[in-house]
C-alpha cells in the first residue's frame, strides 16, 4: 500500500504510479517499480499527475528541486501502454491468445478466456456480440486496431482474448491504470460481474 501525494488516498501499489529522482534531479516515472530511490507514488490519473506537476508537490516530497519534463502525463500513458502491448506480444508467444472475431468466439465458447480487448474503432456489432458471450470477463477498451495488430504481429486486428495465467492478470492490473491515463477510450475498462479491478 502506498499513498498517493495529490489525493492522500492510500491504495495498493498496482494502482499508482511510482516516480523517482533520477540523475540530474530529473523525474523519472518507474513504470515497473524497480528503480532505485525514495519512491514518490502518485494515482494512475491524468489530473492527478497534472496537479502534481502544477503545483510542488514533487519539489515538497523529494524534499529537493526536481526537473520535471513537459507533457508527464503523456509520458506515463505512453510507458503504460507500451507495457500492456509487451504484454500481449508476450501472451501471444506463449500461445494464451485469440485474434480475431472468430477466433475469440471459439475461445469464449470453449471457456478459455479470461480477458477480452477490444479495438477502439471496432464494430458495434461485433463488440456487443462479444459482450453478449462474455458477461463476466472483463473487457479492456483502450487501444486503436493497429496498436494491437503490431503487438500481435498480424495486419488486422479489432478483437483479442487472453486465456487465463499470470500474463492475463498482469495486463488487466497495467489496463488498469493505463485507463486512468488515455482519453478518447470510453467505454475504458469494464470490471468483472465480480467485481475484480482491471
Amino acid at each position: 500500500m502506498r499513498r498517493c501525494i495529490v489525493s492522500g488516498e492510500v491504495s495498493p501499489r498496482e494502482r499508482l504510479v511510482r516516480f523517482v529522482v533520477g540523475p540530474g534531479r530529473r523525474l523519472v516515472p518507474d513504470i515497473a517499480g524497480t528503480l532505485p530511490g525514495r519512491g514518490i507514488w502518485l494515482s494512475a490519473r491524468r489530473d492527478v499527475i497534472n496537479t502534481a506537476c502544477a503545483g510542488s508537490l514533487f519539489q515538497r516530497s523529494a524534499k529537493a528541486e526536481v526537473v520535471i519534463g513537459e507533457n508527464l502525463a503523456d509520458q506515463v500513458e505512453h510507458l503504460l501502454a507500451g507495457r500492456c502491448l509487451d504484454l500481449l506480444g508476450l501472451a501471444r508467444r506463449a500461445g494464451i491468445v485469440a485474434a480475431g472475431f472468430e477466433k475469440v468466439t471459439a475461445m469464449l465458447d470453449a471457456g478459455k478466456a479470461a480477458v477480452l480487448v477490444t479495438a477502439l474503432e471496432s464494430a458495434e456489432g461485433g463488440r456487443a456480440k462479444l459482450w453478449a458471450l462474455a458477461p463476466d470477463l472483463p473487457l479492456i477498451d483502450l487501444f486503436r486496431g493497429e496498436e494491437l495488430a503490431a503487438a500481435l504481429g498480424r495486419g488486422h486486428v479489432m478483437h483479442v482474448a487472453l486465456g487465463h495465467g499470470r500474463l492475463a492478470t498482469r495486463f488487466q492490473v497495467e489496463a488498469g491504470r493505463l485507463a486512468g491515463l488515455r482519453s478518447g477510450a470510453a467505454p475504458a475498462v469494464r470490471e468483472s460481474t465480480a467485481g475484480e479491478l482491471v
